[in-house]
């Protein structure tokens, strides 16, 4: 396959409409915790906000300039994190990296939407971007539980 046809393949039409329509985007308000990522390849940045109680994601946002990947991937996140607790963004972190380098399975519900970035998986430049908003949240939970 030619690396036109690659590209074509990973820029679905269901990446497209993921990336166009981001849950939470923005930022809020005296978050308990903000996280920045970047990745230094490609120059995506991701901001979270959160707030936790009982150990559960109850406010978030997220403020996505990346790639139409990395903006995928935070709609999926931005979709299933509230009521989250950072054992489950910490699995879903760990998944989603094994999905994309690994050949491991689509992360666990409610974090299954991921399955529309398996193209991404020969596309190790991208990988980075895919990460940022999981990674960033996660961290997020970890810092306002302190």
């Amino acid at each position: 396959m030619s690396e036109t046809s690659d590209l074509i393949k990973l820029y679905s039409t269901r990446i497209l409409a993921l990336a166009a329509d981001i849950p939470h985007h923005g930022r809020l308000d005296s978050p308990k915790a903000t996280v920045k990522k970047r990745s230094p390849l490609c120059g995506s940045t991701v901001t979270v906000d959160l707030d936790m109680e009982n150990g559960r994601v109850t406010r978030f946002a997220q403020d996505v300039k990346a790639c139409a990947l990395g903006q995928a991937s935070a709609a999926v996140l931005g979709a299933a994190v509230l009521g989250c607790s950072q054992a489950d963004l910490d699995k879903a972190a760990r998944q989603l990296e094994a999905m994309l380098k690994t050949e491991g399975p689509v992360p666990d519900a409610p974090f299954d939407g991921y399955e529309a970035l398996l193209p991404a998986r020969d596309f190790k430049n991208r990988h980075a971007s895919i990460m940022l908003a999981v990674q960033a949240a996660a961290e997020a939970t970890r810092q306002a539980e302190l």
